[in-house]
């Protein structure tokens, strides 16, 4: 078996998935470089303005894919700097990795995980949707209970 699969999972992108206070995840774009093995954020800049121009060009609508905020980072002389970053929502993690380097493995692995993790969202959506009323307030708070989130409303 090839080193790289004992290098990156699935579960390396569940490990740097984070989850707001209001249940929504979202990937940190500078993480998901370091992932994607892209050195120069330059050039990972690049692959995100293709992600986020083929969603704006395939789904109208101001959807928030994408949010600046800024990191604060310690630089080599100690000083305190604060840099760009973005939190990524699911679907722009999957277009980006669709865009992302083919040459890499890992973005073969990245696009596999974002694929199935997108699918399984849809079908628990769909399910969701077909619950009464009821139901769906027994389920959310029984995923309040376990400390899970939905995205579902």
């Amino acid at each position: 078996m090839k080193e790289f699969a004992n290098k990156y999972t699935s579960e390396t992108f569940d490990d740097i998935r984070n989850v707001d206070e209001y249940g929504n995840e979202y990937w940190f774009a500078r993480e998901l470089q370091k992932i994607l093995e892209y050195k120069d954020w330059r050039n990972f800049k690049k692959v995100i303005d293709k992600a986020i121009m083929s969603a704006n060009n395939s789904i109208h609508g101001n959807e928030n894919w994408v949010v600046e905020v800024s990191k604060p980072i310690k630089t080599g002389k100690g000083k305190q700097e604060f840099i760009k970053d973005y939190k990524l929502s699911r679907y722009i993690c999957y277009l980006i990795v669709q865009n992302a380097d083919p040459s890499k493995e890992v973005v073969a692995l990245g696009q596999t995980y974002f694929a199935i993790q997108t699918r399984k969202q849809e079908i628990t959506e769909q399910e969701y949707d077909k619950l009464s009323d009821d139901e769906k307030r027994f389920y959310q708070r029984r995923l309040t209970k376990q400390g899970n989130y939905t995205l579902c409303s």
